[in-house]
């Protein structure tokens, strides 16, 4: 629920201005991947982005549209199942973060662009709330309570991953819907690190029906020492433990490709989802339970999401 078709920035341009330029040999490495469903947000950085981020939906929805035959922009629950069904990727766009919703009405602006969810805050403050790097979290903001409330109208899945701890718990309570952190850890297995999710905040998502996607980006997966796909599976365990099997799953937050100062050795490679698969059943998941954490979790909560 976070992953990114590359991270080389230049090609992707490259198949945005141009979709003729990707080829079956880069719809192969996706699908090989295992991956049916990608979620490439990014943030688009501080200030006003609504302009930058209209382009960013546009360049994607070229892409979509140029190459039909490989992509399925995912509007509803039912594109998910479709583009498995036609083995094609189905694409969820989203954002990072909220800079680019100006006012309430926004919201509706870039659903109509096919935006289907968004993070609140990125790792600082704006006009909903505050990132999980301001020292002083206030909270979700009056601007950000309108927001959440448009945003469960509109059908438009609230992401807190890089969110505050009172911005998180303020969001949850304020949305009527289940709330997402797509791309995160958990804190008691990573002290310190302020990008990964107390105890109190996986609980209260789980309360609402979110899930949290567990990631291997290895700053989250240890505070100190080396991370290893087995320290990867103990946040697994951990959040299992914690909420249940049913509001658990992943969000990568890269590509396919290895980046060796950034992801787990291990998981950074394109079959990574096999290597961690073959690790949770190492574990003792059941398959009814791979099948959940694998994307079944995110699935069901963005079907109550996105009606």
């Amino acid at each position: 629920m976070l992953g990114l078709l590359t991270l080389n920035w230049p090609r992707l341009y490259r198949w945005q201005q141009d979709p003729s330029t990707f080829t079956a040999a880069d719809f192969d490495k996706l699908r090989g991947s295992g991956i049916n469903v990608f979620h490439p947000a990014v943030s688009l950085g501080d200030g006003e982005t609504h302009d930058v981020s209209w382009r960013w939906f546009d360049k994607w929805n070229r892409l979509i549209s140029g190459r039909p035959e490989y992509f399925v922009r995912v509007d509803g629950a039912s594109d998910i199942t479709r583009a498995r069904r036609e083995g094609k990727i189905g694409i969820i766009l989203g954002m990072q973060d909220a800079n680019h919703l100006r006012t309430v009405e926004d919201v509706d602006v870039f659903h109509a662009l096919g935006q289907r969810l968004t993070q609140l805050t990125y790792n600082s403050a704006n006009r909903l709330g505050n990132g999980c790097y301001v020292v002083n979290d206030k909270g979700l903001t009056a601007f950000g309570l309108l927001v959440v409330a448009r945003m469960n109208a509109a059908g438009m899945a609230i992401d807190i991953s890089h969110c505050g701890e009172r911005t998180s718990l303020d969001a949850i309570e304020a949305s009527k819907k289940p709330v997402l952190i797509t791309h995160s850890n958990c804190r008691a297995l990573a002290p310190g690190v302020a990008r990964c999710k107390s105890d109190a905040v996986i609980r209260a998502a789980a309360r609402k029906g979110g899930v949290v996607g567990l990631t291997s980006v290895r700053q989250f997966v240890r505070a100190n020492g080396a991370a290893t796909v087995e320290k990867v599976l103990d946040h697994f365990d951990y959040a299992v433990k914690l909420v249940g099997v049913e509001h658990v799953g992943i969000g990568s937050d890269f590509d396919l490709d290895a980046h060796p100062t950034y992801d787990t050795p291990g998981l950074n490679q394109p079959n990574r989802m096999f290597q961690l698969t073959e690790g949770l059943v190492r574990r003792g998941y059941k398959d009814t339970d791979i099948a959940l954490l694998l994307g079944g979790n995110f699935q069901r909560a963005l079907q109550q999401i996105w009606v």
